[in-house]
């Protein structure tokens, strides 16, 4: 597996982002050029119509489970890397930081968690800038 940067940590499901998703555009583009085009126009608007909200259906559900369950265990992680780095919890000054700011902290190896979170607690870092400020980057291979 290639090494991962903060340039190339983005990930792509091929089936939904490559095969899925453009058969269901070609597939509505036609829908909406035959509703503007036929004298079928109701009933091909109404077609249009269901392959918007399989789009948006279909984008929803695939995202939706996966990174509320991921938010979690990054969490989880993170507290985790606090307690046993420091000794200390965690959830006393978590609220302090938005979950961007918590998200980016995963890919901070343990020898900058401490200084980046104190960063991000100090100068309200965005998840980015923290994301740039890191060194030596912490690979998460198996993201969502």
């Amino acid at each position: 597996m290639k090494v991962q940067t903060y340039y190339n940590h983005i990930r792509f499901y091929t089936p939904h982002h490559f095969i899925y998703y453009p058969i269901l555009t070609i597939f509505l583009l036609f829908s909406i050029y035959f509703a503007c085009t036929t004298n079928d126009a109701l009933i091909w608007s109404f077609i249009s119509v269901g392959f918007i909200f399989l789009f948006f259906l279909a984008f929803m559900l695939r995202q939706h489970y996966a990174l509320i369950l991921q938010n979690r265990i990054v969490r989880l992680e993170i507290r985790y890397r606090y307690f046993t780095l420091t000794g200390k919890r965690f959830e006393e000054f978590e609220y302090k930081l938005t979950d961007d700011q918590i998200f980016a902290l995963r890919f901070a190896p343990d020898s900058e968690f401490l200084q980046l979170l104190e960063d991000a607690l100090k100068n309200n870092l965005s998840g980015d800038s923290i994301k740039k400020a890191i060194v030596h980057w912490k690979a998460d291979y198996n993201r969502v």
